[in-house]
């Protein structure tokens, strides 16, 4: 697919262990899978659409992605001159807005509202060569600087790419398949009955939540600073709810018995007529898959993605509910022992062994395909395949700061209407996939790759 080996930049011991060939060397990466991204897109019509109502056109986000890297290290952190004061304002910040439905823009109204192609692709490149010259010669490794403490900033770019590449797959899997390019040689893995359900017991221990900022090169504010919470015996199960898993709830009436939804839930599901799984659907045949490329008969193995309102409502259903973050922690990277492993596997750096992540497919696989990637409990799939609902709502950790080169990027959304997510995807890059980072989105958001787990507690 898009997967690119990376070396490790960072040795945490000390700020002089930076590699600055290596920072670069990430950047350029990122720069080659966001173009291969967009290059995807068929026409100007697929350029200028809005395939989810949520987020802006594509068009955005190619002019955003440079241009949250040009502004932050090198005009804000740095000092340096400006490109273009108008363009840098334009595609400066783009969030969801705060509300479940949004009327969907045209491609022809896009066009008046934003530049052409060749402006937006003149304007990345020249913000790419003045932060690539900035990585080159720059002092960006200031320790006591606001900014370029640790190469904050730096970090902060290059993870904010790799973010918003998968932001990116969720809209183009949105997009009408005639509006995309399909790669040669695509085939998506359905060759796997679905596991039945098996539940894991997981006895009383601790999991530490969050990391302190002196102990790693980066982390985001809303993964600090470190604490440790108890957590209590549970069950959990082995495996995310599949397709097949999920079809027994629809077919039980789950989406027209209001007694499983938290009533904002109902409504949305009334308001906007949902009636399975926005991945999901029904044609003359039968059940299919929104595939990125083609629709493709429900695969029962694969992991169910739905969003959290759906995820809990089936939980209920179940007689039972969704883990805690500190659960999901703990099931993750906890041991019998009581250690706790910097992978559900071990210490191994990622790798295709252990499960589905870093645009290696373009497609979720199986469930427990992935048998090295289980944890010390023999939970699967926990790192990869789909995000994973929990039941904790995103706020910061005891004793939270904001980033002083991007204070918004938690801070906006400690609202109580956002869940953490954990785990990752298929396009989650493998710089992402450390224990302590924190995914989020509002409940009723159904175009994650977010998949889920049921838990309960033991007596």
């Amino acid at each position: 697919m898009l997967r690119q080996q990376s070396e490790s930049a960072l040795r945490p011991e000390t700020s002089s262990s930076i590699d600055r060939s290596a920072l670069i060397a990430w950047y350029r990466r990122n720069r080659q899978r966001s173009r291969a991204l967009f290059d995807m897109l068929i026409d100007e019509n697929a350029y200028y659409s809005q395939p989810i109502p949520l987020r802006h056109p594509f068009v955005f986000y190619e002019g955003h992605v440079p241009a949250f890297s040009f502004n932050t290290l090198v005009k804000t952190a740095l000092g340096a001159a400006g490109i273009d004061p108008e363009l840098e304002a334009l595609f400066a910040r783009g969030i969801d807005p705060p509300t479940d439905h949004s009327p969907v823009s045209v491609p022809e109204r896009n066009r008046e509202r934003w530049p052409s192609r060749s402006v937006v692709e003149q304007f990345a490149r020249a913000a790419d060569a003045r932060v690539i010259d900035a990585l080159t010669r720059a002092e960006w490794d200031r320790p006591g600087h606001p900014l370029l403490d640790r190469a904050e900033a730096v970090l902060v770019i290059l993870e904010h790419e790799a973010m918003h590449q998968e932001t990116l797959l969720y809209m183009l899997h949105r997009l009408a398949w005639s509006q995309k390019r399909c790669p040669s040689g695509y085939r998506p893995r359905v060759d796997r009955a679905a596991p039945p359900s098996t539940w894991v017991e997981i006895p009383p221990g601790r999991a530490t939540l969050g990391i302190d900022r002196g102990t790693v090169r980066f982390a985001w504010d809303n993964e600090r600073p470190h604490h440790s919470e108890p957590v209590r015996a549970f069950a959990i199960e082995r495996d995310n709810v599949t397709n097949a898993a999920f079809m027994e709830f629809i077919a039980a009436g789950g989406y027209r018995e209001p007694r499983w939804w938290e009533p904002d839930d109902w409504n949305w599901l009334q308001r906007e007529h949902i009636r399975h799984p926005l991945f999901w659907e029904e044609r003359a045949g039968g059940w299919s898959w929104r595939g990125m490329f083609e629709p493709i008969a429900l695969p029962a193995a694969w992991p169910v993605y739905v969003s959290h309102a759906e995820a809990e409502a089936y939980a209920r259903w179940r007689g039972a509910r969704l883990p805690t973050e500190a659960e999901f922690q703990r099931a993750a990277y906890g041991t019998p022992d009581g250690d706790e492993r910097p992978f559900p596997w071990g210490s191994a750096p990622p790798d295709v062994r252990h499960g589905v992540f870093d645009f290696t497919s373009w497609d979720p696989a199986p469930a427990g395909s992935h048998p090295d990637g289980r944890s010390a409990w023999g939970v699967e799939d926990l790192v990869g395949n789909g995000w994973e609902w929990t039941s904790t709502r995103f706020a910061p950790f005891p004793g939270f700061r904001p980033m002083a080169s991007y204070p918004e990027y938690s801070a906006d959304f400690f609202d109580g209407d956002h869940f953490v997510m954990k785990g990752g995807s298929p396009a989650t890059a493998r710089e992402l996939l450390r224990p302590t980072f924190r995914n989020w989105f509002r409940a009723r958001y159904p175009y994650a790759y977010a998949t889920f787990r049921c838990a309960k507690d033991l007596a």
